[in-house]
């Protein structure tokens, strides 16, 4: 079938999603709607702002639905009469039932190398374990959490210098030049799938608030794993006097243990250094509590007397 006579929808809501929807349209498939996350209230005036998947809609009036609970609401459905079905971080479980409506059935683009990490922070997770690479899956969608066949993977690099905000630009690359790449076929019948292996499947859950807290019984590695993982948003945080300091930049100086954990070994214009669990980490970029985000050196320089202090 030619991608102009597909009847597609699209299912996504944060940044990563639009891209991949945009490149999509670019390409020439004919979209016949978008679900979405509905829009939520952001700022301390709580106004509503559109998700960034229904901007990219708006833009090429493709119509967009917005169902608070999908599982319940979803027989819309059924009268779009879609082919396909393509969904990135939608953001709710899909039931059963729509995933049954589509005639080529739902593909789903997993942030992951499948069966690696399931679930819903793959992207953050690579980094937060140390991982070297990663990339996206191009899968049937199920019942069960990311456990569909797999059709087709892209593998991403991940670089020392890379921290969530970065990871997820590459990857929403990836799934572009997968979903351009793999749906003809797909559609073809050409990509029959692959099962998953179940001995190898691992998981990770949603990051909750206290998780941003950086753990002082971890060793220093896995601190900086969150650090890079939690990078730019929200940021992960160590306390220093009472007041949270988070942390968007840091890199393992050495394996050191001569200083308690937490304190403060160095703070000059050759670095911001903390002792930790199996090394040093070196502070790079960082925002105390009520201050704007800085390099180390502007923080030593409006905050004296450092060494010797003790993060917790």
């Amino acid at each position: 079938m030619e991608k102009e006579n597909l009847r597609v929808i699209f299912m996504g809501t944060p940044e990563i999603s639009a891209s991949v929807f945009e490149a999509m349209i670019l390409d020439g498939y004919k979209f016949i709607g978008l679900i979405a996350q509905p829009d939520r209230p952001v700022g301390r005036k709580g106004e509503l702002e559109k998700v960034p998947t229904k901007v990219v809609a708006e833009k090429y009036n493709i119509p967009v639905f917005q169902p608070v609970k999908i599982r319940k609401e979803y027989e819309f459905v059924k009268e779009l009469n879609p082919d396909v079905i393509i969904t990135l971080a939608y953001g709710q479980i899909v039931p059963q039932g729509l995933l049954d409506i589509p005639k080529y059935g739902c593909l789903n683009l997993h942030g992951s190398l499948l069966p690696k990490y399931r679930g819903a922070a793959p992207i953050q997770f690579a980094l937060i374990n140390n991982e070297k690479v990663t990339g996206m899956t191009l899968m049937e969608m199920v019942a069960a959490m990311d456990a569909g066949k797999m059709f087709a993977k892209k593998e991403v690099v991940i670089e020392d210098s890379d921290n969530a905000t970065s990871l997820f630009k590459k990857m929403g690359e990836a799934a572009k030049e997968l979903i351009l790449e793999s749906l003809p076929l797909y559609i073809d019948g050409k990509l029959p799938g692959e099962e998953q292996n179940e001995s190898l499947v691992t998981f990770c859950p949603t990051i909750k608030p206290e998780q941003e807290k950086l753990d002082l019984s971890l060793d220093v590695k896995d601190i900086y794993g969150w650090i890079r993982g939690l990078s730019d948003h929200p940021g992960a945080y160590f306390y220093l006097e009472d007041k949270k300091l988070k942390v968007y930049k840091a890199e393992v100086v050495n394996n050191s243990e001569d200083h308690e954990v937490g304190e403060i070994v160095q703070a000059d214009k050759r670095g911001l250094v903390v002792q930790l669990k199996g090394g040093q980490l070196s502070i790079l970029e960082l925002q105390k509590e009520g201050k704007n985000r800085m390099d180390y050196k502007s923080f030593i320089n409006g905050n004296q007397n450092l060494l010797g202090k003790k993060l917790d």
